[in-house]
């Protein structure tokens, strides 16, 4: 695939959004007080690289077939165990920016959607922007389930 300037600038965004989600998933994943968060930062993270690799293939004007679907894992979130309120507010914190983040790394995905002209492309990076939409679910099912979203 032939890159136009402006798509190989987006792509330039996008990959340097997924190093960012990587870097802070991964730290958070270390800082979080429950283990579930832990978990669940950590899935995340290796979703990102999965973005990263994707987003790098494009670069270097590869374009692979976008997966069908994507997973549904936001049914069953349960409480965490916390130890004090005030875990459970640093975690809030964390979860918070990290919708944040997949917000914005969503919106830019979805802009980049509507500027790239092979349709291969776009639904690619509609199936990304999708799993950024899920990160954005799980995160805000886990803090409902333990009172961090009001």
């Amino acid at each position: 695939m032939m890159l136009t300037q402006k798509e190989s600038g987006l792509l330039k965004d996008m990959k340097g959004q997924e190093e960012l989600c990587i870097a802070k998933y991964q730290r958070y994943a270390e800082m979080a007080k429950a283990n579930e968060l832990k978990t669940l930062f950590s899935s995340m993270a290796g979703v990102e690289e999965s973005h990263l690799q994707t987003v790098t293939a494009m670069m270097n004007g590869t374009v692979a077939k976008a997966p069908a679907q994507i997973g549904n894992s936001n049914d069953r979130v349960s409480p965490a165990a916390y130890g004090s309120e005030e875990d459970r507010k640093a975690d809030a914190l964390l979860c918070r920016d990290m919708l944040s983040t997949e917000k914005h790394v969503s919106s830019l995905y979805d802009t980049s959607i509507f500027e790239f002209q092979d349709p291969a492309a776009r639904r690619l990076l509609n199936h990304i922007q999708a799993e950024e939409q899920q990160h954005g679910e799980q995160l805000y099912a886990y803090m409902k389930a333990n009172g961090m979203y009001s």
